[in-house]
């Protein structure tokens, strides 16, 4: 029995050793892809205006005390040389965002925003391959549910995007609402509880991303959310083993808003991280 209790002592010591005494804050920023809200007859959808600018501006400003020491974006770790470089173009103010493709992209407008004003050197990208659309699973037994919960949720996120269009909301206010439980939450259940429900359908026009020839047509609609979740854990091994190398305290996440909620879910079951509610620095 002693020897029992000793053999645990030691494996609790070296599991302690391995681990960091205080777990890494993470702070999880959802945002809509701002290049796709961008619609040419609405210039409130236009990022670039003098007013959305101030707008994201103040966005930003409600995490200035968070003072992260480590900014995630949704890029592949393959991209993180060229996200630098513009991110030092960036520093040096050398960088024209209208001149980029992309330069609505929440990672330049929001994501390189937070780390100068936290004086970080290099942005780390931890976006993985694969995932698809919601839009290919369209029969199956039960599909009417799931049906409902893509009606709820296109009435919820389009009621906002015909706010911003029409200026009835600022883009800071659209981008507060995208992390409040409400929003997250909806796109969840979207993508990680309602299609469980479907089951003996098919895929229809499944893209190269959809492992086809693994599926299983009885369980058509739990295939779909392991799809999501698949790459959801990729960027969660993203994120954890540039933690493990560079060990930062706090970490902002700037990533779609339909990675919020499972990412929430994977990193609270891991004691080396915890979570932090953006809602704790934004209101309505």
């Amino acid at each position: 029995m002693k020897i029992l209790l000793s053999a645990a002592v030691f494996f609790l010591v070296c599991l302690k050793g391995h681990s960091q005494e205080q777990p890494t804050e993470i702070l999880l920023l959802g945002s809509d892809h701002l290049t796709q809200v961008y619609n040419s007859n609405s210039s409130n959808t236009d990022v670039f205006t003098e007013k959305n600018q101030q707008g994201i501006a103040e966005f930003v400003s409600a995490f200035k005390n968070f003072r992260p020491d480590m900014v995630m974006v949704e890029n592949l770790p393959e991209e993180k040389p060229e996200t630098d470089s513009l991110y030092r173009l960036y520093q040096e103010n050398q960088l024209n965002l209208t001149e980029l493709e992309y330069g609505r992209s929440e990672v330049f407008q929001i994501a390189f925003r937070i780390a100068s004003e936290a004086h970080l050197e290099e942005i780390f990208c931890v976006d993985a391959p694969g995932g698809t659309s919601h839009n290919i699973l369209k029969n199956g037994k039960n599909i009417a549910f799931f049906n409902s919960a893509l009606q709820q949720l296109g009435s919820l996120a389009g009621e906002k995007k015909r706010a911003l269009a029409e200026g009835d909301i600022s883009l800071k206010e659209y981008l507060t609402f995208l992390n409040q439980p409400e929003a997250y939450k909806a796109i969840y259940n979207v993508r990680y509880i309602a299609p469980a429900r479907v089951t003996h359908g098919t895929f229809t026009n499944p893209d190269e991303r959809v492992p086809v020839e693994f599926i299983n047509n009885d369980y058509i609609g739990a295939e779909l959310i392991s799809v999501f979740k698949n790459r959801d854990y990729k960027i969660y091994s993203n994120i954890v083993t540039n933690v493990m190398e560079k060990e930062p305290q706090r970490i902002v996440l700037v990533i779609g808003v339909g990675h919020i909620g499972s990412l929430r879910n994977i990193l609270r079951d891991d004691p080396e991280f915890k979570v932090i509610d953006a809602n704790q620095y934004l209101k309505l």
